[in-house]
């Protein structure tokens, strides 16, 4: 219930706190400015995008690849979108260990008395995941013009690959924010993100074939949502020889840009609210 002061003939009425905050888009776009600036202060924190994705991009285009080859198509060029892939799938690490680090120093309690809204945490730290990926894509994307891939299918198409990149990464914060407000220490979700989706990147087609695979593995790696993006990329970019999936191929594999879209909005649609709720658990007193 608010009062009335009367002051030198003149009526002044206090308002909530959350009446005379800035909007929605205003919060997220300080909190947004606030997470970046972190970068700027600390620019090792982009060596997860920038460095780490260079080195499996000369690794394996250099020291591994001369062992594996994909039939009508320079491995390098087959490989770079599976590394970009992989880098986008690894934005889950990136929001989960920034919003656990801001939960347990108490950054997130100290928002809360503010007028702030609690959704504008979440949303700011989602986008900044974004952007933080992004900057890792535009250096492999330079890396790999130098080592010889290319987008070969056209502008728009190309533009397509990259979108449908933002799209899976989007699905990948929601488990971020998951792990990250489940969990009660950087370590634990260091253990529990490093042991789940870094196996599941590599249970893919990003780095080899499905079809040499065991008939259980090859069906297992064939539908992990990561194969049906690498596949996506490569139609889009013409990364893949004009070779498309093979006809015993699985499903999304088949049609790999839908089933991309299917992977990332159900995604999305199942983790975001589970994710929503753990935070608000997290973070209620």
């Amino acid at each position: 219930m608010s009062t009335t002061t009367t002051t030198g003939g003149s009526t002044f009425t206090p308002t909530h706190p959350s009446e005379r905050g800035a909007s929605p888009l205003r919060q997220v776009t300080a909190l947004v400015r606030r997470n970046l600036s972190h970068i700027k202060r600390q620019p090792e924190m982009l060596t997860d995008v920038t460095i780490q994705p260079v080195m499996f991009v000369l690794l394996f285009a250099y020291v591994f690849g001369g062992s594996i080859t994909v039939p009508g198509v320079d491995y390098k060029e087959w490989l770079l979108p599976g590394i970009m892939a992989q880098t986008m799938t690894f934005s889950a690490f990136i929001v989960a260990i920034g919003l656990n680090t801001d939960i347990g120093k108490g950054i997130v309690d100290r928002f809360r008395s503010l007028p702030i809204g609690r959704s504008s945490v979440v949303v700011a730290r989602s986008i900044s995941s974004v952007i933080h990926s992004m900057i890792g894509i535009v250096v492999m994307s330079l890396t790999g013009l130098f080592i010889g891939w290319g987008v070969n299918d056209g502008i728009l198409r190309g533009l397509a690959g990259y979108a449908l990149l933002v799209l899976f990464g989007f699905a990948m914060i929601w488990i971020g924010i998951l792990v990250g407000s489940a969990l009660r220490s950087v370590e634990a979700v260091q253990g529990v993100m490093f042991t789940t989706v870094f196996p599941i990147t590599f249970l893919s087609n990003a780095f080899a074939r499905t079809e040499p695979m065991p008939d259980w593995l090859r069906f297992l790696a064939e539908w992990n949502p990561i194969s049906a993006l690498v596949q996506a990329l490569r139609e889009l970019w013409g990364n893949d020889g004009g070779f498309p999936a093979p006809v015993d191929a699985a499903l999304p594999l088949q049609h790999p840009v839908l089933t991309t879209i299917i992977w990332s909005v159900g995604l999305s649609a199942l983790l975001a609210p589970l994710a929503v709720r753990a935070f608000v658990r997290r973070t209620t007193d």
